[in-house]
């Protein structure tokens, strides 16, 4: 077998030699989250370690010779890829050291150490962490495990093609998350050669679009900088090899707000009863807000990966509500007299939502000295309920002061 090339004898042998240790993770039908087609889960938020990186990564240990296991392995990651590789490492009995981003998640790191590897961390974002772990190679002779750009490691990713299209045969288009491009080039590859009808769409966040916008303007770029809670997708270079893979087999990229995937993060938990980080629910974003027609369509959505930092859970929650029009904050300008608060309680009653919060400012300098500035936190069932809140205090007379 030639080490240097994808082949689908590849995906098919890691598919093989994953049996002893990664999961067929479930296929689940997620109605609820768009009405307009048929939306599938393919849970590797659910895998051992929490995300799909344990395929790749320990498909690619499972391939090195004697001679470079006795090096040790090293390898950098945002969090997910590291817990692969320490896995994979731990179960061969080989040392690993892993350079993670000094702002990965707590988490992360903590569950990495948690499997034998020593980790270095590395200030900056994940490709700054790779150029560390690149002078720690060639520094002390460590075999080099990348996250996304080897073949082998393709190959490991590739196998939940394989696993979508035994799992839903008449699959009309995959949404795959993209941070370097390892995922998505695995299973691009084995769908587009079993059932090239599929469609297959990636999927980056707005604030690190890298991959999106190299292929779009057909030649490799690097981000000057990345800015998304999407930890584990914030890459600023992709690969050389699954730069030309997804160009080959990839039928677009597609990106999503911070804003969109954290409501998908908080679909996927009411509707779904699944945890997913923010690098793992982009997929479900991009079908929930319907970023490519699939109206009608059987869509799998990849949930990559369930490791999010429970520091931030409740800030991303937060923001989900709001985004789905489930919290919404309001300002009121009021007489400063008797009797106001009363009344405007008594609309929102009317309208069936539940105030949270309350604020009364009577030294707002913009309004009149005779005025008040009232803030009132609601919890609300969608936009549309908003609006008729909105409304029905207009109506009684009082005057709505715009967001900033």
């Amino acid at each position: 077998m030639e080490k240097t090339q994808l082949t689908l004898d590849k995906i098919y042998h890691a598919s093989y030699v994953l049996k002893e240790v990664a999961r067929k993770t479930d296929m689940i039908a997620a109605p609820k989250l768009n009405a307009d087609s048929h939306i599938y889960l393919k849970t590797e938020n659910l895998q051992n370690t929490g995300s799909f990186k344990l395929r790749g990564a320990y498909y690619k240990i499972s391939q090195l010779t004697d001679e470079e296991k006795s090096h040790g392995v090293i390898a950098s990651s945002a969090g997910n890829h590291a817990q692969g590789v320490a896995l994979a490492a731990q179960t061969n009995n080989i040392p690993s050291v892993i350079c993670m981003p000094d702002g990965a998640p707590i988490s992360k790191v903590e569950a990495t150490k948690a499997l034998g590897a020593t980790v270095c961390l590395v200030k900056g974002a994940y490709d700054d962490a790779y150029a560390k772990a690149v002078e720690l190679q060639k520094e002390k002779g460590y075999t080099f495990i990348h996250p996304f750009d080897d073949p082998e490691v393709i190959a490991g990713q590739g196998t939940i093609g394989l696993e979508i299209l035994d799992q839903l045969p008449d699959v009309d288009a995959v949404f795959v998350p993209i941070g370097g491009g390892g995922l998505i080039s695995g299973v691009a590859y084995a769908i587009k050669h079993l059932r090239p009808q599929c469609k297959v769409y990636g999927v980056q966040a707005a604030g690190a679009p890298s991959m999106c916008n190299s292929i779009h303007q057909n030649e490799m770029i690097t981000l000057d900088t990345v800015q998304t809670f999407a930890d584990g997708i914030a890459v600023k270079h992709p690969g050389d090899l699954t730069y030309k893979l997804v160009g080959e087999y990839v039928d677009d990229i597609i990106t999503v707000t911070d804003d969109e995937v954290a409501e998908a993060v908080l679909a996927l938990m009411e509707k779904q009863k699944l945890v997913a980080e923010g690098a793992g629910a982009v997929s479900v974003a991009a079908a929930m807000c319907n970023k490519v027609d699939v109206k009608g369509k059987k869509v799998v959505c990849i949930v990559s990966g369930g490791n999010i930092d429970v520091n931030i859970l409740s800030r991303v929650i937060e923001r989900g509500l709001v985004m789905a029009g489930r919290k919404c904050i309001l300002k009121i300008q009021l007489e400063d007299k008797p009797g106001q608060l009363e009344g405007v309680a008594a609309v929102v009653s009317k309208c069936g939502a539940n105030v949270i919060s309350v604020h009364h400012n009577q030294s707002e300098p913009s309004m009149a000295i005779t005025s008040c500035l009232l803030t009132v936190g609601l919890e609300t069932r969608n936009h549309e309920h908003i609006e008729e809140i909105k409304k029905a205090l207009t109506v009684a007379g009082f005057q709505l002061v715009p967001m900033q």
